[in-house]
């Protein structure tokens, strides 16, 4: 059994990430000849260098040292992760970014269950669209994440949790209800003026994946705004600025009180998924892996 201190391989990669010795030293708050010690302890234990010395030389890891320093990272990680699986009401804060149709049709009702089922739970909340929520999970600004896109699976694991339908509205006007009385589909109203998600969105790059799919050349749509929020997007279909393609969840109070009308984009209906996402490197706490039980078991319903 190998003799190896979690303490060697801290000094080691804060050492490689810093690429000197001096600087490792005063990060780890220890004296360089200490840097240099933990380190030739480790080289001894495996018996291989790891570090190219030299007067000159620009400090550099060998081919041996660069997959000790990949091993050592996941290592390091993995035990910052076991340190947060305390199980204290401190601990028990969930952090999850989420794009704006969970955040706005899913995730109220996903906290309010789970909270009556764990009462010491707390959640950080932030927003963006799918690529944003992506990115705060690369970051490590937070650890779980819900989205409409699904992210990359050599960097994330991920589930989808939902089916969301994407339908046409129009303002409820004659001749948009003469329209749907006649039984007309949202791809058949692609000419009118349109409002659309931004480009980063999960709806919206849902939307335009399923126009490819209908032959439609989405660069010649007639796009007069791009907006960041379903609810400025339903005000502006409202005030009869365009038709839009969105989430029938975020659209279902509008289109049950009338104030819009709502078309299926064809006969076949057409969804987009909802994903919910962690880090590949990520080791869930307790409460964590119990929210994501709990949504892939509940979202689903409320999504109906």
């Amino acid at each position: 059994m190998l003799e190896i201190s979690l303490r060697q391989l801290e000094t080691f990669v804060v050492t490689a990430e810093c690429a000197s010795f001096t600087r490792a030293a005063d990060k780890l708050h220890l004296t360089q000849s200490t840097v240099s010690t933990h380190i030739q302890s480790l080289e001894q234990e495996l018996d291989s260098q790891l570090i190219l010395r030299g007067a000159r030389r620009k400090l550099e890891l060998t081919e041996t040292g660069r997959r000790v320093y990949a091993a050592a990272k996941e290592i390091l990680n993995r035990c910052e992760a076991l340190e947060s699986m305390r199980e204290s009401s401190d601990a028990a804060t969930l952090s999850i970014a989420t794009s704006t149709v969970p955040a706005q049709q899913l995730l109220p009702k996903l906290m309010s269950g789970f909270l009556k089922r764990n009462n010491a739970a707390r959640f950080a909340l932030r927003r963006g669209d799918s690529d944003a929520v992506r990115t705060m999970l690369e970051k490590g600004e937070v650890r779980i994440g819900l989205m409409g896109a699904q992210p990359d699976s050599r960097r994330f694991t991920s589930y989808p949790v939902a089916q969301d339908m994407l339908v046409m509205i129009s303002e409820n006007s004659p001749r948009f209800r003469t329209l749907k009385q006649q039984g007309a589909t949202g791809i058949q109203l692609i000419n009118e003026p349109m409002i659309a998600r931004e480009e980063s969105s999960g709806t919206q790059q849902s939307v335009e994946a399923y126009f490819t799919s209908c032959g439609v050349d989405t660069s010649a749509l007639r796009i007069v705004a791009r907006m960041d929020n379903p609810e400025a997007i339903k005000a502006g279909v409202v005030q009869g600025m365009g038709v839009s393609v969105i989430s029938y969840l975020a659209a279902q109070e509008e289109v049950v009180s009338g104030k819009v009308l709502s078309f299926d984009l064809d006969r076949k209906k057409a969804f987009r998924t909802i994903y919910i996402a962690w880090r590949k490197d990520t080791a869930l706490t307790a409460i964590e892996q119990k929210f994501v039980n709990y949504v892939r078991m509940e979202a689903p319903k409320i999504a109906q």
